[in-house]
């Protein structure tokens, strides 16, 4: 019989690395709510016309990464790639509009069909926010500082770089496309079939393509910053000086873009050179257009999502967590006591472990492996004189405490 084993590209999550997992997750929620974001939870399958909306026929993620399955009542679905699309789609199903703006924080599992690598599953986890309903720089600039806050508070800062970009506004994506298929139409022989393809459809995506042969033609084309518009390069220029003024370091990368075309204006990268070819930790942009092209009224957006895992593969090493308590009783009668004086303890606010079987040996064994920074050790004698023995496990200091004392002498060592 072979052994049962996880789905390639998926992992257990236990010990050390659940930890450094909630410490990722609770710190970005503690810090979002700082800046008065509050958490939204979608499920995790919607209907797959949501991601195709939003991703796009083209894309890689809709083509060839999506776990996408019929249901019995023969609607396709989807297991989320990715956060976003489904925001928008509550928003819309919600009938939100009148409440903007709105400010989401999500977080939770998200599925890619992707080759799996240091930092990459085909299931993940995201942390992300959205800011949806103000179309002016100071969320641009808003969205990311808490961003570079959140990576601040997780000691990450040193281990990043901010990088931005400017896609522009509408007429400016509009003047950009057409030289950009001017640009590729001249080198057709030089992309890959799918890129071709995409020249027809949206020219965009050819700048986001994995394939060697594009990133190769990608070297000289034409960039966002050369083809901006006044207003576009205002609205970019406040951007930076908000940033400025905050104190937040970046670096303006001309490459950086996103092939879709409802986003616009400000595009951001935190990345780093600690994880290998999975160099990008948190990502976002403006996506203006984007609900509109759900379906839903016009509403101004913007947003990141970073990846829970590679956030927790960058952490300096965490501080120790507060250590249980350990109660060992020695005997079957002792161990009645045992359970009484382990249940005051907890409802104390304690966090107590209590050794289930074995002698001394194996049972104080069993407290230094959890790391307990105390033993209370219960036997005959503590029993019928109703105290316990309290042992430091550090030093090996002992004293006898009343039973009805413990909370409070265990709690001054919290």
């Amino acid at each position: 019989m072979s052994q049962l084993q996880p789905i390639k590209g998926t992992h257990d999550l236990m010990f050390e690395d659940i930890r450094r997992h909630r410490h990722v997750e609770e710190t970005a929620f503690e810090v979002a709510s700082r800046y008065g974001y509050g958490e939204i939870a979608t499920p995790v399958f919607e209907f797959t016309d949501v991601f195709k909306r939003t991703l796009g026929d083209t894309s890689d993620i809709v083509t060839k990464e999506m776990y996408t399955f019929e249901t019995k009542g023969g609607d396709s679905v989807t297991l989320r790639p990715e956060g976003t699309a489904g925001v928008a789609r509550a928003f819309i199903s919600g009938g939100l509009a009148q409440q903007t703006p709105l400010k989401f924080f999500y977080r939770g599992p998200m599925f890619r069909y992707e080759r799996p690598q240091k930092g990459r599953q085909r299931q993940f986890h995201q942390i992300g926010v959205e800011l949806l309903g103000v179309p002016t720089p100071q969320a641009d600039i808003e969205v990311i500082a808490l961003g570079a806050h959140i990576l601040k508070e997780l000691r990450l800062t040193g281990a990043v770089t901010l990088e931005i970009n400017s896609l522009g506004d509408i007429e400016s994506r509009a003047a950009y496309r057409d030289e950009l298929v001017r640009y590729f139409s001249a080198r057709t022989d030089q992309l890959s079939a799918d890129s071709r393809e995409r020249l027809a459809r949206n020219p965009l995506r050819i700048l986001d393509s994995k394939d060697p042969a594009d990133k190769a033609a990608v070297v000289d084309a034409p960039r966002f910053t050369d083809h901006l518009n006044a207003a576009s390069k205002d609205f970019f220029q406040q951007v930076q000086d908000g940033l400025a003024a905050l104190d937040i370091s970046f670096k303006v990368t001309p490459a950086l873009v996103r092939g879709l075309d409802y986003y616009g204006h400000t595009a951001f990268e935190f990345t780093t050179d600690a994880l290998g070819a999975q160099g990008t930790v948190l990502a976002g942009g403006r996506y203006d257009g984007l609900i509109k092209q759900m379906g839903g009224p016009v509403t101004p957006g913007i947003g990141w999502a970073a990846g829970v895992e590679r956030l927790a593969m960058l952490l300096p090493e965490l501080a120790q967590a507060n250590r249980p308590i350990a109660v060992i009783p020695i005997g079957d009668e002792e161990t009645k006591v045992a359970l009484a004086v382990t249940n005051t303890l907890r409802h104390a606010g304690l966090s107590v472990d209590i050794a289930y079987s074995g002698n001394m040996g194996k049972r104080m064994t069993r407290a230094n492996k959890i790391k307990a920074a105390f033993a209370v050790i219960l036997g005959s004698d503590e029993v019928r004189d109703g105290v316990a023995t309290v042992r430091n496990l550090d030093t090996g200091d002992q004293v006898k405490v009343a039973q009805a004392d413990l909370a409070r002498h265990l709690a001054a060592f919290k």
